[in-house]
């Protein structure tokens, strides 16, 4: 056997086992979670020896120490989003997120506190919102980002105008240089002691560092070493602060806190472009704002094609803005600041936002930049490595001019955006890398020059990292570049802490992770149309911004259910997505689809498809563990669920076809011992109970009863020609025939859950439409496809082509119950069968209930309808994961509001997630995922509330879970019926 050594020559056996004997906390040199920690948010990949999670700081002295004694290079990681590369490295991960998190104290009257190095800046901020007092600094990332890497790379965020960055915000830092001497960073007389010969050092280069360092405030590349003159109080933690980890490991820090503004209001200005905008940044300073920010009218454009009109505010004309917000006591003053403001903005197109969801919507698209802007509005992959420049703002708008030019030059694009106030740019580019670094290399040497012309910096915000270091040459002068050199000696004489990285620089297009990537195309599965047929293209959509290690439901997102249940990043679409870019790399995860790695890290996903629409680059995760799935078991023996599970529809058809059989199957898997022995059989965890299938099918009844008493007509292919549209809005009169709708039972509401559809048929018809059932089955395929059964989905899906696709390409609007299957036909539908024209007819006419009832007529009823008085209803609503990813919820909230319910909206998935939660070893998790808001819920609720869920395993989850009976929206309504319209 091969013994695996290091660039020391040390065996990696020796550090993991010493590691082990040493730290308390877990120890993982598994080629899985070395693939999961390979990669930041930056191009490059570094496969680490070993990861280490440290549980308190005596852990992190120990793994210094091992790292010391085996000679092994060390790199600390806090949320990973570094962008520059800034958070890989060959030795050893030092994970501090996941238990070195604590906010220690907070001092209200100092307005102080101390932290640890992996606490999550949301987190800080919330800890210190009782006391009317927040951290200034506040990056786009910071439901994600920690502290220990804010002070790493010295970020900082919107607010910076007004709050300054990280390092301005620094009192002290706990720290361990590469020696292992620790001490405490502090300003001020004999500071510099802690490190001998640094003051000396400095003294020798007074002349430099006061004339090519803090030149603007923005100018974080290289070592900060102005903050040691005795003019700027010689402030050893304030240097320490943008080091990238290269000089010392942080144990805690004690930072300053701000008041909290009280009333902020937004200013939103158009100009003609960005470098225009940018021209009329040093007139509002003068204001006083708490933030420039400037987007790209592109950007904005992405937004609404990706999310919809609906989330994007009425903005002032323009291809670029400038996002102003402004302060006062109270809101009437913050508002005269405002106009103010706009009136020297030097542009006749304003809006202004006070405080509200409007301003939130903007903040959202400005927080959500970095996964936008990782494509460009071609749709091609746009990356990091130029994200980061800045120049005095004055310089800007030239400079944007300039860069623009440059661009055009090296035939790239990108989206701008960044902290304007402060001369900050971030931009992702269109660099084509799938082949090899050289393109960026040349761009990168180009663009480095253009910054230096204009006085600026390299990193404004992210640090240098991997992407820019060897680039600090063209910014400094040789004396300067050997005055970092001589700083990293002191500290580090061995350069083991992030070897690589400002000192001693790899090259910047060494190690980069898209080259080494082979492709993946597309054969039985996905088509991939949206990333050239290319599933490798696909997972590297996931760009590393990890929204997904956030808690969204604040802001309603559902983005990422296991991640919160479990906090390991293997569990998190981001962690998923760096397995499988290592599968496609290949040497490390090397099985192919069949790799262990790869189906560890997809084992928890509950294919709920929420990241498909949080998550800015786009990542659809349940459809990649669809593919892998579908790769790796084709026309193999496949695990007993996928037929269990995979195939429910068939055995439900088959219980339900035959008359008196779904009694029987009912009261027999009633019996527990049975069940449980059925459950053990189908692969289900014997927890979980029998599903109880319908006496009598949905489509049974309306061949028989439905048609008799004419509230519904059972119709065939061929009648989708001879049915009638009404022409136009005025059509839909009482004196006019019922506009037809057909509504499409899928496997659920038809076998399992026909209530459901027996409501719609009430509702629809009180809201004035003829209903159409199709005279056959049409399943959409939903469970193969969560079992990565792709070609028996296909099959699933060219008949219900042939079955509904003749009423969708007559325009008839079809009506879907079940939200997961309805999803289906809006997404996966078109993927799986890109080249079928029925099928975009089919994904175009589907809907669910709240989208007919409150479309616009003739689709929508229109005034010939008002929705039923639900005024005494107060409900806890579980949106589904797929309804809301694929359709969104905003129809439905519209039409309970209209009705005049009070309700409160769930955010996160319910666990059971279709065929996840009955899985043998998912159930802990699934009942995690229900704890993080539907369980809560639930026990909050008071006697009398309703519990309103479209989903069949949404309700199915409660009930099981919580005793709790659920009801869908068509239940809901069609029991109000004849109750009149609600007037609230």
């Amino acid at each position: 056997m091969a013994v695996t050594t290091d660039a020391t020559g040390t065996d990696v056996r020796d550090v993991v086992h010493a590691l082990r004997d040493a730290v308390r906390g877990s120890v993982d040199d598994s080629s899985r979670r070395r693939a999961e920690y390979s990669t930041d948010a930056s191009n490059y990949r570094v496969v680490p020896q070993v990861v280490v999670f440290p549980r308190d700081t005596d852990d992190v002295l120990a793994a210094l120490s091992v790292a010391r004694e085996t000679g092994t290079p060390l790199t600390s990681r806090g949320g990973g989003t570094s962008v520059a590369g800034n958070a890989v490295g060959t030795g050893i991960v030092l994970d501090f997120s996941r238990h070195v998190n604590r906010v220690l104290e907070i001092d209200p009257e100092a307005r102080t506190a101390r932290v640890e190095p992996g606490v999550v800046m949301s987190h800080l901020q919330r800890a210190a919102a009782p006391h009317g007092l927040r951290f200034g600094p506040d990056p786009s990332t910071q439901a994600r980002a920690t502290l220990g890497g804010m002070i790493g790379n010295n970020a900082c965020g919107p607010r910076a105008v007004a709050f300054g960055r990280t390092a301005d915000n620094v009192v002290d830092l706990d720290v361990v240089d590469g020696t292992g001497r620790r001490f405490t960073a502090r300003a001020g007389a004999g500071a510099l002691d802690a490190v001998p010969g640094l003051d000396a050092l400095v003294r020798a280069h007074l002349d430099v560092v006061r004339t090519e360092l803090g030149r603007f405030r923005r100018q974080v590349s290289g070592y900060s070493l102005e903050h040691l003159t005795p003019e700027n109080g010689t402030d050893l933690a304030k240097m320490l602060v943008g080091t990238e980890g290269t000089l010392v490991t942080v144990l805690g820090a004690t930072v300053n806190l701000v008041p909290v503004p009280s009333a902020p209001v937004l200013v939103v200005l158009g100009y003609p472009d960005m470098p225009t905008a940018a021209d009329a940044v040093p007139a509002l300073l003068a204001h006083a704002p708490l933030a420039i920010e400037g987007m790209d009218s592109r950007l904005v454009d992405v937004v609404r094609r990706v999310k919809g009109a609906a989330a994007v505010p009425d903005l002032p004309p323009g291809g670029g803005w400038l996002m102003c917000e402004v302060g006062g006591p109270t809101l009437d003053d913050a508002l005269a600041t405002a106009r103010a403001l706009a009136a020297d903005a030097g542009t006749a197109a304003v809006g202004i936002f006070p405080p509200g969801p409007d301003a939130a919507a903007m903040w959202r698209i400005r927080e959500d930049g970095a996964g936008l802007g990782g494509r460009t509005p071609s749709g091609a992959q746009a990356w990091p490595g130029f994200e980061d420049s800045a120049v005095p703002p004055e310089r800007l708008g030239a400079y944007l001019r300039e860069l623009e030019a440059l661009m055009a030059d090296h035939r790239v694009d990108g989206l701008a955006y960044g902290h304007f106030g402060d001369g900050c740019l971030h931009l992702r580019l269109d660099v084509p890398l799938t082949r090899s670094g050289d393109p960026l290399r040349a761009f990168m040497e180009d663009a480095a020059a253009l910054v230096a012309r204009h006085g600026g910096s390299l990193s404004g915000e992210h640090g240098d990292g991997r992407a820019r270091s060897e680039l600090l040459p063209v910014m400094y002068s040789p004396r300067t570049i050997e005055l970092f050199g001589a700083v990293k000696d002191l500290f580090d004489p061995r350069d083991l802490l992030n070897p690589g990285v400002l000192v001693r620089p790899r090259p910047l297009d060494a190690d980069l992770r898209r080259p080494a990537a082979r492709p993946l195309p597309a054969a039985s599965g996905f088509s991939f149309a949206h990333d050239g047929g290319d599933m490798t293209t696909a997972v590297h959509r996931c760009v590393g911004v990890g929204k997904c290690r956030a808690d969204n439901s604040a802001a309603g997102g559902f983005m990422c259910p296991s991640y919160l249940a479990t906090k390991d990043e293997k569990d998190s679409t981001r962690g998923r997505a760096r397995v499988l870019q290592e599968m496609a790399n290949g040497s490390l995860v090397s099985r192919g689809w069949s790799s262990p790695e790869v189906h560890e890290a997809l084992d928890l996903c509950l294919s709920c498809k929420a990241c498909s629409s949080d998550c800015p680059a786009g990542v659809d995760m349940a459809q990649y563990k669809a593919e892998v799935l579908h790769r790796t078991y084709r026309r193999r023996l496949r695990p007993v669920n996928h037929y269990a599970l995979g195939w429910l529809p068939r055995w439900a058809r088959l219980v339900t076809g035959v008359p008196g059989l779904a009694a029987v199957a009912n009261a027999v898997l009633g019996i527990r011992p049975v069940a449980k022995a059925v459950l053990a059989l189908g692969g289900m965890d014997t927890r979980r109970r029998m599903v109880r299938f319908a006496p009598v099918p949905f489509r049974a009844w309306a061949r028989r009863a439905g048609r008799r008493s004419g509230d519904v007509r059972v119709v065939g292919r061929d009648d989708a020609a001879r049915v009638t549209l009404p022409a136009d809005a005025d059509a839909t009169t009482a004196a006019t025939p019922r506009p037809p709708v057909l509504l499409w039972t899928d496997s659920f509401s038809d076998t399992l859950a026909p209530s459901v559809a027996h409501a719609a048929v009430a509702v629809l018809r009180d809201a004035g439409y003829e209903v159409l059932v199709p005279d056959h089955d049409a399943c959409c395929g939903l469970t193969w496809i969560s079992t990565g059964q792709l070609e028996g989905a296909r099959h699933q899906l060219e008949h219900l082509l042939e079955v509904l696709g003749p009423f969708a390409v007559n325009g008839i609007p079809i009506v879907g119950l079940e939200p997961s299957c309805t999803a289906v036909l809006r997404s996966d539908l078109v993927d799986l069968l890109p080249d079928d024209p029925r099928a975009v007819a089919v994904q175009r006419e589907t809907r669910t209930l709240a989208e007919l009832l409150t479309a616009p007529a003739p689709i929508g009823p229109g005034d010939r309808w008002q929705v039923p008085d639900l005024s005494d209803v107060t409900a806890v609503v579980q949106p589904h994961c797929h309804h809301y990813s694929v359709m969104t919820w905003t129809a439905d909230r519209r039409l309970l509001t209209e009705a005049g319910a009070q309700f409160s909206a769930l955010a996160g998935c319910c666990g059971l997630a279709g065929n996840f939660g009955m899985e043998k070893g998912h159930y802990d998790v699934s009942v995690a995922v229900a704890e993080n808001a539907l369980l809560p819920a639930l026990r909050a609720a008071a006697p009398g509330d309703v519990y309103l869920a479209d989903g069949y395993s949404c309700r199915t989850q409660a009930e099981q879970l919580a005793d709790v009976q659920g009801v869908h929206l068509a239940e809901l309504l069609a029991s109000r019926l004849g109750r009149g319209a609600s007037e609230g």
